[in-house]
């Protein structure tokens, strides 16, 4: 817990000064079962070397996304055991080398900035060559984090503009020199962002699927009751 508390509060600086952009829609499914899969796999490749989930376990996703033991050891890159907790591959005093605060963990960063957010951040690195890494993020400006999809997405070039004597992003252009196409990556990201959700929120799809039965039930008993109180009431009206 301190651990969660010390690097939540490493992040809020630079949460604090995120851009007044407009979120692009995720429009995540929760019964996609397909998708959390595949981002659950993406997120291992590209993003776990530098960020756990630390609140979830492996074997637990494994469960919930119907992940076979080989596919599960396939995307553990740590020396943990199948019932650990997901943890980074870099050690923290490593990441601080490298970007000055250990990268912070992401197992909620859905209930905590939205699923629109998370797919948003993904969509908006552009070019900076004033940047340590070369790159700069349109939603949340100085991060500290590279472009760790460059090679999949390519890099965009940011168009500025003079907004009250200040010069402002009024949009990004067409990634180049990207492995993927523009639909190929939005897919992608929505699938990490499908993940992450999942990983906020495990039993969503499950809880939201029992609120049906509930309300069901909540709407039998009222007819129930109303008939009872008819039944009761009937001689004094």
């Amino acid at each position: 817990m301190r651990r969660f508390l010390t690097l939540l509060c490493c992040c809020l600086p630079l949460w604090s000064v995120a851009a007044d952009v407009e979120l692009q829609h995720a429009n995540i499914d929760s019964d996609d079962l397909a998708a959390q899969q595949r981002g659950f796999k993406a997120f291992q490749m590209h993003c776990a070397s530098c960020h756990s989930t630390h609140f979830q376990r492996y074997q637990r996703v494994a469960d919930d996304l119907k992940l076979s033991a080989d596919e599960l050891q396939q995307y553990m890159f740590t020396d943990a055991k199948v019932n650990g907790l997901i943890e980074s591959a870099m050690s923290e005093e490593e990441a601080s080398r490298w970007f000055g605060m250990a990268p912070p963990d992401l197992t909620l960063v859905s209930r905590v900035r939205g699923d629109d957010w998370i797919y948003t951040f993904l969509n908006s690195f552009y070019r900076d060559d004033k940047r340590p890494f070369g790159v700069n993020n349109r939603l949340l400006p100085y991060t500290a984090m590279p472009h760790v999809l460059q090679s999949e997405q390519g890099l965009a070039t940011a168009n500025f503009v003079e907004k009250d004597g200040k010069m402002v992003i009024e949009s990004l252009s067409a990634p180049q020199n990207g492995s993927m196409t523009a639909d190929e990556y939005a897919a992608m990201t929505k699938d990490i962002t499908a993940y992450l959700s999942y990983a906020a929120d495990p039993v969503k799809a499950k809880r939201e699927a029992i609120g049906w039965w509930v309300m069901g039930y909540l709407g039998l008993f009222f007819l129930l009751a109303w008939l009872l109180k008819k039944e009761y009431w009937k001689d004094v009206h």
